[in-house]
């Protein structure tokens, strides 16, 4: 597949993807919203959604990787060039980065009402505060206990599971793949991982599904909007490159 088809596919398939899950989390998170308080549940069956609508969408341009993590584990099994990884991972944050500012689109008004809600903000952040902001959350993951170490194993575990997940369709069918089938297993591979092993961090499981819409987060206009939380950022980047390479060697050792 040429480069273009790579830019492509990578840049829209990621956007619908981040658009269709930060618009979950959006629409459980903000006041004014219909789906306010609806919770974990909705959380991960949307962003199932969101990578089955993305994946039938992409699949067929670039091959739907949507994921710096899976396109390094496909270029550690052999089945993606390396000198196509720089055009996936530059297509996937760019994409990434659209589909954050398109749920601030669609929620504008919902942003605007709960960032200027004194029960929601409270006493506005400080100038320079780097934490959280209050609606950091829809944009980007946090952990429950802030642990690096467990925090990055906890991103790395997860991301192993998605990565070999994908890596293995298809070995029961002569090695041709699953198809528009296999959109649908990564979904529910996802919706599985985020009930089972999301708790903790978030399961980013997707460099650019969090760093995107972070720098997003910390350019837009945003009243009490808080900070990015760079601190923390590094975790879920790292931790799941770490579990696309680990992915890819695993199936190499074990499933070749």
């Amino acid at each position: 597949m040429s480069t273009s088809d790579i830019f492509i596919g990578e840049t829209i398939g990621t956007a619908v993807l981040i658009l269709l899950g930060g618009g979950v989390c959006a629409a459980v998170t903000l006041k004014h919203s219909k789906a306010r308080g609806a919770g974990w549940l909705a959380i991960t069956f949307g962003w199932g959604f969101a990578v089955l609508t993305a994946a039938y969408l992409a699949g067929g341009v670039s091959g739907a990787h949507l994921n710096p993590a899976v396109t390094l584990g496909l270029a550690v099994e052999g089945g993606t060039e390396w000198a196509d990884v720089p055009v996936y991972l530059g297509s996937q944050l760019l994409g990434a980065m659209i589909g954050a500012v398109l749920v601030w689109i669609t929620y504008y008004g919902q942003f605007r009402a709960h960032l200027t809600d004194p029960e929601i903000v409270g006493t506005p952040p400080a100038p320079g505060d780097s934490g959280p902001g209050p609606v950091l959350g829809i944009f980007s993951t946090a952990p429950e206990i802030r642990n690096a170490v467990q925090n990055v194993t906890t991103e790395v575990i997860a991301t192993v599971v998605l990565v070999l997940a994908i890596l293995t369709q298809g070995l029961n069918d002569e090695g041709n793949g699953l198809g528009v089938l296999g959109a649908l297993i990564t979904a529910l591979v996802v919706v599985g991982i985020g009930l089972s092993l999301g708790g903790p961090t978030g399961y980013a499981i997707n460099p650019v599904r969090d760093l995107g819409p972070r720098i997003v987060h910390a350019l837009l206009p945003l009243p009490h909007k808080g900070g990015s939380d760079w601190s923390y950022a590094w975790v879920p980047v790292v931790g799941p490159l770490i579990g696309g390479v680990l992915a890819g060697g695993i199936y190499n050792i074990a499933f070749t």
